[in-house]
């Protein structure tokens, strides 16, 4: 049987870089949901939706795909998407080629909804996001990220 090497420990930069991404996963969405939700009464994942389905063709997603995008397991996409369809942000369909599955629609009150909080969505972002990156070079660091994150 082979030994794996051993691997090196972290550089006190390395350390830093990996506490910093750590408290980042936790403090960013917290900080861009209150923002939102102080200046909108809406929450970061109830933005998210709508986001997701204006970008989409024909304001339509599959349920399943949807919550996917949105990071969300279905069973929390259904209670949110029942929650946007009752403010009337949002329809869900049955899908025409599988009778047992759903769609989310975006309706035209989702949209002005969307475009309502989009002002204090992009202040938050550039805000808590891009005031802090200075010159850096945005698209390696996209692509870093990507990476780190599987894609």
């Amino acid at each position: 049987m082979t030994a794996t090497p051993p691997v090196p420990p972290l550089s006190a930069d390395e350390e830093a870089v990996m506490r910093a991404l750590g408290r980042l996963m936790l403090v960013l969405p917290r900080s861009l949901n209150h923002d939102l939700e102080r200046d909108q009464r809406m929450a970061l994942s109830e933005y998210s939706v709508l986001r997701h389905l204006s970008e989409s063709k024909c304001g339509l997603m599959r349920m399943s795909e949807l919550a996917q995008a949105c990071d969300m397991s279905l069973s929390g996409m259904t209670r949110l998407a029942a929650k946007l369809e009752a403010s009337g942000y949002v329809k869900r369909i049955k899908c025409e080629d599988d009778a047992r599955g759903w769609n989310a629609v975006l309706t035209s009150q989702g949209l002005d909804r969307l475009r309502e909080a989009w002002p204090t969505h992009l202040s938050s972002v550039r805000r808590r996001i891009f005031d802090h990156l200075g010159d850096l070079d945005l698209q390696s660091l996209a692509k870093a990220l990507d990476a780190i994150a599987g894609e």
